[in-house]
């Protein structure tokens, strides 16, 4: 993608979110509760959506590492031929490791969101 269709991708994206942000009435379209029942976020939907949160920006966190790293391996292949298995050797250990933490991280997101 060039940069002209990725601008009009971004500008796409931010379209449709000022209009669901214009249209308050559409997402809260609810019947109306008793005063002490009427609250926006409770303890265990703010447990839901830190975890939800939390396991998602750990998950991209790990693929970018990932990403970067198997980039990187490639292109020090390309330039050093005679090292490709010390550097392949490298980064799966490396990627291992990141792909350990992402997933502790998950689990500890999905304990938030089971915890409530």
């Amino acid at each position: 993608m060039d940069r002209k269709q990725v601008g009009r991708l971004m500008l796409m994206c931010l379209a449709a979110a000022a209009a669901m942000l214009a249209m308050p009435a559409v997402a809260f379209a609810q019947e109306a509760r008793a005063a002490e029942h009427a609250t926006f976020l409770t303890s265990s939907g703010a447990a839901w959506l830190g975890g939800a949160i939390g396991a998602g920006l750990a998950i991209m966190g790990g693929a970018a590492g990932i990403g970067r790293i198997g980039g990187s391996a490639v292109e020090s292949m390309a330039r050093q031929p005679a090292a490709a298995g010390q550097i392949s050797t490298a980064m799966i250990i490396t990627a291992a490791m990141i792909e350990g933490a992402t997933l502790f991280a998950v689990v500890v997101g999905m304990l938030a969101v089971l915890k409530a």
